[in-house]
């Protein structure tokens, strides 16, 4: 519901503006019904890759980007139709050819500005293990959208311009694109007279704007509504089963006890196949809420855990953590630790490594975010010691082996018979009955000696009860302790970075002892790690193919100069909303650098096109601006609309795909600046400075060709 609600707004905005700067219901529509299309080459791709439709492959379609091509070639087949006489607009053949010239001239820029933001998605696929699974879907959804737009700008489109934009092209700019220009034009004149200063004032934005980002937190992934809710409750260590599923009574009355919760279904200890291995004390309870409507007025969800939280606290010896299904189970399968930030204590000792693991929770469990930690496992059993009287076994002739399986027989049973009813059959066992079942009640059990005389327990093993650890986790060969630490009110990056600092200051790490810090901070550091090595490759790939499109190396290196300055806008719009920097938001910059490429290639290519023409630099700078205006503001504006609605969306599911929207919205804005104002006036600089290869009219379009 969220994802189709958030694709139709999205798409009904792409349309309203598309109207708005074409002023014409035709020429807009033509653009508009790339958009089922391109949803249908979405499904066909999805399909192709037996990839589910949902909140991941669906959830950041942003039908402003798609359209991009189909907005490039359409815009220059209107500018060029207005430009024709009302007569030459009704005739076919000239008609036509207005069309394949306008379609001519910016179809090799199409081509490589699409070909660019593919290529941009590129280090999604590359992503690994939580992360890989819930974005790489999104990429492939996304780059077969842009495949079948493509494919569909290059032919469809044209063929439909033919068709339908017969007559009544109006021969002058609307009012929306006319007010535009006036402001624009003061504003650009200004920039071109000092390249220099405005090349600086950018710089120094971006500068401020990667400081600013020191500022913006970090996590993970963004936490998603599940609407549900699941409770991991730790009872004591040595509670038996009856007190146990007493205690989950207790604990599912109390959860009862607020309003909103419609049911909960409890699970105490592990199953009997071992395929869920929890701890013996330890309970889950799943929780489904009445639907929001009937909520108490103004309440959200945090108020209503808190309340759930209040509740059980009241129970004694029950320590609770509220998570949500989907979400414990991503945070079982990074570090098979209940919570989202886990330390492990890796060594030989295990009082060294509790001792430690200790240390490390006093310095931390007052870290500001800091909901709780705890250590996973603590604590000791009472543990019941045989120790068998070898000597005595052997005066008596007696095996060792036959006192264990006594003593198994006795207590646990042992199967000596099978009875069948018809197909079905069950073991036979027999043990002592209920009342008897216990070590203390075991010494007068009488053992057979191979003499016939009947040997009491008592005089072949003695009982102790001493005090042991309730478990001892291994990993990679090495004992290890490890702590679960959840996290509230705060990112999680800054939440970490305070708890390293304090445990390298105040905690002394014994020898032969590491730590190591997991969960999903690890998982943050693999991702962007990852990131940092494949974006600047995916870089250099859209540089190659910018460089094969102009054959200029000062050209393709202007058009890779706007994206740094995307990042502004950016950083900036994740700043001002508070959204921390995730694995999400960093896939919104991915997505953005592709858009701010396309911007750069669009005017870029209008000004070789208009010096091949003839003209000078500074007439093709200004006359190419002008007239690329429209499509600059148009592909911008539409993708920061198509957006719009998932950046603002608050129900379910619209928390994964908020910071990528919001990151593409924020970027686009200080981009479309910078390509208007900033590309312009250092084009004409280097051209100045350096010059360029003059094409005349006829080769350049051969070229195209």
């Amino acid at each position: 519901h969220t994802v189709f609600g958030n694709l139709i707004e999205g798409a009904l905005l792409v349309t309203f503006v598309l109207l708005l700067f074409l002023g014409n219901l035709r020429a807009a529509l033509i653009v508009a019904c790339i958009i089922p299309l391109a949803v249908l080459s979405t499904f066909i791709g999805l399909t192709f890759l037996h990839l589910p439709a949902n909140l991941l492959s669906l959830g950041a379609m942003d039908f402003g980007i798609i359209v991009d091509g189909a907005v490039i070639v359409v815009e220059n087949v209107f500018l060029r139709l207005g430009g024709m006489s009302d007569e030459a607009q009704h005739n076919f053949s000239e008609r036509r050819k207005v069309i394949y010239k306008a379609v001519t001239e910016v179809g090799r820029p199409t081509l490589f500005s699409m070909l660019v933001i593919i290529a941009a998605h590129i280090p999604i696929f590359t992503l690994q293990r939580a992360e890989g699974r819930i974005f790489s879907p999104m990429a492939f959804s996304v780059t077969s959208a842009l495949v079948g737009s493509l494919m569909l700008s290059l032919t469809l489109v044209p063929l439909l311009c033919l068709w339908l934009l017969r007559d009544r092209i109006p021969h002058h700019d609307n009012r929306l694109l006319t007010w535009f220009k006036h402001l624009y034009e003061p504003a650009f004149v200004w920039a071109v007279a000092r390249p220099k200063k405005v090349l600086g004032i950018a710089l120094i934005l971006l500068v401020a704007a990667l400081g600013l980002g020191t500022k913006v937190g970090t996590e993970f992934l963004p936490e998603l509504d599940e609407g549900t809710i699941w409770v991991n409750v730790t009872l004591p260590p040595s509670i038996s089963q009856s007190e146990a599923l007493l205690a989950a009574h207790r604990i599912r009355s109390a959860l009862h006890s607020v309003p909103e919760v419609k049911s909960v279904i409890s699970k105490v200890g592990r199953p009997d196949d071992g395929s869920d291995p929890k701890i013996f004390n330890g309970g889950e309870f799943f929780i489904e809420l009445a639907p929001e409507e009937t909520w108490r007025p103004n309440y959200k969800k945090h108020q209503i855990i808190n309340e759930m939280d209040k509740a059980v606290s009241t129970l004694p010896g029950v320590d609770a953590t509220f998570s949500q299904p989907i979400r414990d189970n991503v945070l079982e399968s990074i570090s098979q630790i209940d919570g989202q930030i886990v330390i492990k204590v890796h060594g030989d000792d295990l009082k060294v490594l509790r001792k430690t693991a200790k240390d490390i929770i006093n310095q931390i469990h007052n870290v500001a975010g800091v909901s709780r930690a705890y250590i996973d496992r603590d604590g000791d059993l009472p543990q019941q010691i045989i120790d068998i009287d070898r000597e005595a076994a052997a005066r008596y002739g007696i095996n060792i082996s036959d006192i264990q399986d006594t003593i198994e027989t006795a207590l646990a049973g042992k199967a000596t018979t099978e009875l069948w009813e018809g197909e079905r059959h069950f073991s036979v066992v027999v043990r002592l009955g209920e009342a008897q079942r216990s070590l203390s009640k075991l010494d007068d059990l009488l053992i057979a000696a191979p003499s016939g005389a009947q040997i009491p327990l008592h005089e072949l093993a003695h009982f102790r009860q001493v005090m042991g650890a309730m478990n001892i986790a291994r990993e990679n060969g090495q004992r290890v302790v490890s702590i679960g630490i959840f996290i509230e009110d705060r990112d999680m990056g800054s939440v970490v970075s305070d708890m390293q600092k304090k445990v390298k200051e105040n905690v002394i790490i014994p020898a032969n002892t590491n730590v190591t810090w997991s969960g999903e901070f690890e998982n943050q550091q693999r991702a962007m790690a990852r990131l940092s090595v494949v974006v600047p490759l995916s870089i250099l790939l859209i540089f190659v193919l910018l460089f094969d499109a102009f054959g200029s190396f000062k050209n393709a290196l202007l058009i890779v100069a706007n994206i740094p300055f995307a990042l502004i806008g950016g950083i900036v719009a994740l700043f001002l909303t508070g959204i921390p920097l995730s694995v999400s938001a960093a896939i919104g910059f991915i997505a953005l650098f592709g858009q701010a490429v396309l911007n750069g290639v669009v005017m870029v290519s209008v000004f070789d096109q208009q010096i091949a023409e003839g003209k000078t630099p500074e007439q093709a700078v200004h006359e190419g601006s002008m007239s690329r205006l429209r499509t600059v503001l148009m592909t911008g504006l539409l993708a920061m609309f198509g957006l719009l609605p998932m950046a603002l969306s608050h129900n379910i599911g619209a928390e994964t795909q908020r910071p990528l929207a919001v990151v593409v919205i924020g970027g686009l804005i200080s981009a479309t600046l910078l390509t208007l104002l900033v590309l312009p006036s250092v084009y004409l600089w280097v051209v100045k400075k350096w010059g360029t290869k003059n094409v005349n009219e006829e080769e350049y379009y051969n070229y195209l060709d």
